[in-house]
């Protein structure tokens, strides 16, 4: 078989120059099997996704006469393959179409050289009858010294790396398996986009930090190094958004742990909780909803807050708010809809004892961030809540006026220096909402206006009539004087305590562009909000008191 070899390890030669027939390496190695080392790498396993992007990015697999073309990106936004723009393609047309990556094809094998070391390359597909995809990559290398291999996947590790530093890996185990797979990346969120009560996310952070950077406090007394966090509250309070940040400020991967998950018995999660690796955030959102009956002290007709934290006079409304938009896969509360917690829907099996060895079990994990969410924090078994399994309980309360007013200003801030406006006394009424037409007074917040530009206006035709604000548009340039001003009236105007950030920041994305619309319309979309949720909460009493 031809086989194309860089006759010199430290530049890349071209093929078609050095091409040359050698006597086939498989031949000598039952012969000679202590100089060669031999790597497999599993196409499940995260580690092969390292090599075949390394290898994908190295220059003389463009140059190899038998590859595999792919638009996999593995997770990755790097253009670096990008194809040539030989035919003039304009850039819409570029957005549309995917890199190109030469990755080894499964019919040949690879001759290279690598630090001067001779190295072969192979890829194998595994087909069965349940059609798996799965696929291995082997490379044997022509060396005693298996510091050779070490300084290969390490260059592979730094390479994946340095492409992906902006973003965290998203682990979970699909199917029946109890296997971790990697199932996306997600850009870091900074920390500074969150807007929680002063001094959350400041707790949480350091309290991390620290813990991270005690094992060995923890080794010399003898303690389990696990680190244990419960965050509970009113759904849509950003429970799942701050772990999000924190996975990104920490520099750590997220492993969701779904206990609802089909077929999911003690065995198996214990299995999953002891493969994490020793530094992660592993997550287990709404543990009071996805368990059976076992795990729960009550499974219905339950408050979603501890009473002893209630404000007395705050309006009961928790149920009625929207879970946190972040949520990983979008399970939320409504994952077993229809099924209460071990009714005769429910799939999984775990039990309370169950679930309590593996958080601190023998075979359980240690150097993990454990966080897991929860709408209905008094309704836990307090043997899951203790110390040493949820060492830190927060409380994610409904919006304050000092998050409204964040938020209001985190929408209106310009999003460059250049756009800033100098600070001078503005007239309101000389300031308009960017050109966007404004509804009167009389519009019922259930009719949504019609977003129409300016430049349709006069025109026979009929405008488009459609519902929500175009994305290209941006809010009129303001100073940061003017803005704080609207952010004071805006959080002046909002209920303490009674709406969850997610809902504010549902209402601000509907006035995207007209700040000075979405302070003259809060008051009335509150006063919808609260009548909707009167209703919706009588109709639950009805259904409840006719049961």
């Amino acid at each position: 078989m031809p086989a194309t070899l860089l006759a010199d390890p430290a530049r890349a030669i071209d093929p078609a120059q050095t091409q040359v027939t050698l006597p086939d390496q498989y031949q000598w190695k039952p012969a000679l099997p202590s100089v060669f080392i031999t790597a497999t790498f599993e196409s499940e396993d995260l580690s092969f996704e390292w090599m075949m992007f390394w290898l994908s990015s190295l220059p003389q697999f463009r140059q190899f006469r038998d590859f595999s073309v792919s638009t996999t990106n593995f997770s990755l936004d790097d253009d670096s393959l990008e194809l040539d723009d030989d035919d003039g393609m304009d850039e819409n047309m570029r957005r549309r179409t995917r890199s190109v990556r030469y990755l080894p094809s499964y019919a040949s094998s690879y001759r290279m050289w690598y630090k001067g070391r001779y190295i072969t390359i192979s890829r194998t597909k595994e087909e069965n009858r349940w059609f798996s995809h799965k696929s291995t990559l082997e490379i044997t290398i022509f060396s005693r010294d298996r510091s050779v291999l070490d300084s290969l996947i390490l260059d592979a590790r730094k390479k994946w790396l340095s492409a992906r530093s902006d973003k965290i890996d998203i682990f979970a185990s699909e199917g029946f398996s109890s296997d971790w797979n990697h199932i996306a990346s997600r850009p870091k969120r900074p920390l500074q986009s969150i807007v929680l009560d002063e001094g959350v996310k400041e707790l949480l952070l350091e309290d991390a930090r620290d813990f991270l950077k005690s094992k060995q406090w923890y080794a010399e007394r003898g303690i389990p190094f696990r680190r244990g966090y419960l965050l509970y509250g009113a759904p849509g309070s950003g429970k799942t958004s701050i772990i999000h940040s924190l996975a990104g400020e920490l520099g750590l991967d997220i492993y969701i742990i779904s206990l609802s998950k089909s077929g999911l018995d003690d065995s198996n999660l214990s299995s999953l909780i002891s493969s994490l690796p020793e530094q992660c955030i592993a997550i287990m959102e709404d543990i009071d909803a996805a368990f059976t009956h076992g795990l729960t002290r009550d499974t219905a007709g339950t408050e979603l807050e501890d009473p002893r934290h209630r404000d007395p006079s705050r309006r009961d409304r928790h149920d009625d708010q929207d879970d946190d938009p972040d949520d990983y896969e979008g399970r939320g509360r409504g994952q077993n809809q229809g099924h209460s917690p071990g009714g005769p829907g429910a799939t999984s099996r775990i039990t309370l004892s169950g679930l309590l060895n593996a958080l601190d079990g023998i075979s359980a994990q240690e150097g993990r961030l454990l966080f897991a969410t929860t709408n209905r924090y008094h309704t836990l078994d307090p043997a899951l809540t203790r110390p040493g399994r949820m060492d830190l309980h927060v409380e994610f309360r409904l919006a304050s006026r000092y998050q409204a007013r964040e938020l209001f200003k985190r929408f209106y801030v310009p999003d460059s220096p250049e756009e800033v406006v100098e600070d001078e006394d503005e007239d309101d009424a000389s300031s308009s909402d960017s050109g966007y037409v404004t509804p009167t007074k009389e519009e019922g917040f259930d009719s949504v206006p019609s977003v129409v530009p300016k430049s349709v206006v006069g025109i026979k035709e009929t405008p488009p009539n459609y519902n929500g604000t175009a994305h290209s548009a941006r809010a009129p340039k303001l100073s940061r004087k003017k803005i704080e001003r609207l952010a004071e009236q805006f959080s002046a105007r909002i209920p303490e305590r009674e709406l969850s950030m997610a809902s504010l920041q549902g209402y601000l994305m509907s006035y995207k562009i007209r700040p000075f619309q979405a302070v003259d319309d809060v008051e009335r979309w509150v006063r919808d909000t609260q009548e909707a949720q009167d209703r919706r909460a009588e109709v639950r009493a009805a259904t409840t008191k006719g049961r």
